[in-house]
């Protein structure tokens, strides 16, 4: 049996849809703390944007839906937090829609909680030491 290879080192950069990607920049910058990566016109008035935590190697892509695709989805992206009920209550008063409590479900499974961006796709933040 032969084996397929690659060179595929890492995940690069997850896709968000988003509605407008200006508004989608302020909520990952100024709300969650990231940093914009990347921000390239091509084609026909269209933008490359890319956003991540500070020194993340992967990062997200605030991509405008294709035909027929819509916002408001759920991204099953999890981020990974050191300190999960800082960045809860930091979200919280900065006004980002996020779960009223942190879950806390018992060992071994960490604490989090469910945030909505602008757009209402959900992400989840993680608590890992």
């Amino acid at each position: 049996m032969t084996q397929a290879g690659s060179h595929i080192t890492q995940v690069g950069a997850v896709m968000v849809p988003v509605a407008d990607q200006d508004r989608a920049i302020e909520f990952y910058v100024e709300k969650l703390g990231f940093e914009k990566r990347a921000d390239i016109p091509f084609g026909r008035g269209e933008r490359w944007v890319e956003v991540a935590p500070v020194d993340a190697a992967t990062t997200l892509a605030l991509v405008v839906p294709r035909e027929g695709e819509s916002t408001g989805i759920d991204t099953r992206i999890a981020f990974t937090t050191s300190d999960v009920d800082a960045d809860h209550a930091g979200m919280l008063a900065r006004g980002v829609d996020a779960d009223a409590e942190v879950m806390r479900m018992g060992s071994p499974v960490p604490p989090m909680f469910f945030l909505r961006d602008q757009d209402g796709n959900t992400l989840l933040a993680v608590g890992r030491d």
